[in-house]
């Protein structure tokens, strides 16, 4: 009933197997004639509806095979439960966590995932929720098809987070560097904070707090607005990232907001970097994980490293090793479907800004992790508007400048740092 081998295969030359592989075919059938954008070579996506003919009844079908499924594990779980009950006096500790566990799995692997899917399936044709994003997807590489989906995701993630682990609690504690925006306005930049940790949803207000950094981002930093290279050429940019890195003499980290982007530029930079006896690793180019090449990263201080979304988000990067950000562009959010129902539900372009000087705030604060920290942050988008220079702490002054003298101002006080 499920998805055999060679499905693929099967879905592209539009002979499925089972109702599954019925399913899915017409859900890649109807991706592939309405995606908005079909000249990416990573994915598509499009609305559920209307749907394609035949896309219904395929569903509805899927939804009764999920049902044969789902029926015998619900009777294993309620007889595991049952036998619990009945030899509470006989079971031995090692026992009792074994049935435990196997009814835990159960839930977890199965019976809430075929839960989930039935939902949606029987809510295809009426649309989800309000509460509910619905979507169809394609993942692709290299123009091939890898994955077909149907999902679907909170149009608040914060609501079940807040109903599941908040609400039961006795109290919670929430803290982080980016957890408010950075508006200029206290009672905006608290509601972010309110509506992002899901506190908006509780009876009671949170009480709230903020506490003074012990980093002097002002003489440890510098942020520089790069004004006269095109990012739409990737030449230009890959010959910026060259010279920053060089001007750096290693320890770089280059943030890209498209993976194409970053290979274009590893392709142009990783042997004119080695010449100068700078390792360049990148993400979605070595086969190591992005955990293995943030080890790495941080063991070779003349290192440089490329990256997306994970490595701006998840570095701890202390010392020498990181001493210059470069990003490629500003990281506007993507505008998927997902996010467009976001945006709609949470202030519009207002939500826009707020993403992206979060996304500016969480790379900016990989610079200085420990007081003797001191690093340059360079934006290679001279786009980045006024409004999102909050993403900054009060004091660092934003440069925009061209290129030379970028590189002029990164090498001079990169050096002013080794003759401390």
């Amino acid at each position: 009933m499920l998805c055999g081998p060679g499905w693929r295969q099967r879905l592209a030359t539009e002979e499925p197997v089972g109702p599954t592989e019925a399913f899915l075919a017409l859900v890649r059938q109807q991706v592939h004639a309405r995606a908005a954008d079909r000249t990416t070579g990573f994915g598509l996506e499009c609305e559920t509806l209307p749907p394609v003919p035949g896309l219904i009844e395929a569903a509805s079908r899927l939804d009764l095979a999920m049902a044969t499924i789902e029926r015998p594990l619900t009777v294993l779980s309620a007889a595991l439960a049952k036998r619990l009950d009945d030899e509470a006096a006989d079971l031995d500790t090692a026992q009792r966590q074994r049935v435990e566990a196997i009814r835990r799995g159960l839930a977890r692997r199965a019976l809430l995932p075929l839960a989930a899917w039935r939902a949606m399936l029987r809510e295809l044709e009426a649309g989800p929720e309000d509460c509910f994003v619905d979507w169809m997807s394609v993942r692709r590489r290299d123009g091939q098809d890898l994955d077909v989906a149907l999902h679907r995701h909170w149009r608040d993630p914060m609501r079940p987070f807040a109903a599941a682990v908040m609400e039961p609690a006795h109290g919670v504690l929430v803290t982080s560097a980016t957890l408010r925006d950075a508006t200029g306005d206290e009672d905006v930049d608290w509601a972010v904070a309110a509506t992002r940790s899901g506190a908006r949803h509780l009876a009671a207000p949170p009480a709230t707090a903020t506490f003074p950094s012990p980093f002097d981002y002002a003489a440890r930093t510098r942020v520089l607005v790069v004004g006269d290279v095109d990012r739409d050429d990737p030449a230009q940019v890959a010959a910026a990232y060259r010279e920053l890195f060089l001007a750096a003499g290693g320890g770089g980290l280059g943030l890209f907001t498209a993976i194409h982007r970053l290979r274009a530029t590893y392709d142009r930079i990783a042997e004119p970097l080695e010449a100068a006896g700078i390792p360049l690793l990148a993400q979605h180019v070595d086969v190591l994980d992005t955990g293995s090449l943030i080890d790495l990263f941080r063991a070779e201080e003349d290192s440089c490293l490329l990256g997306t979304d994970a490595v701006r988000d998840g570095i701890d990067v202390p010392g020498r090793a990181l001493r210059l950000i470069v990003f490629d562009r500003v990281p506007w959010p993507r505008p998927d479907i997902l996010h467009r129902a976001r945006r709609q539900a949470f202030g519009g372009r207002g939500y826009d800004e707020m993403l992206t000087r979060l996304r500016l705030k969480q790379a900016f604060g990989r610079l200085v992790r420990r007081a003797d920290d001191r690093g340059v942050f360079v934006m290679m988008d001279r786009a980045l508007p006024s409004r999102l220079l909050g993403a900054f702490p009060p004091g660092v002054a934003v440069r925009r400048l061209g290129l030379k003298d970028a590189l002029a101002e990164t090498r001079s006080f990169l050096t002013a740092r080794t003759e401390e």
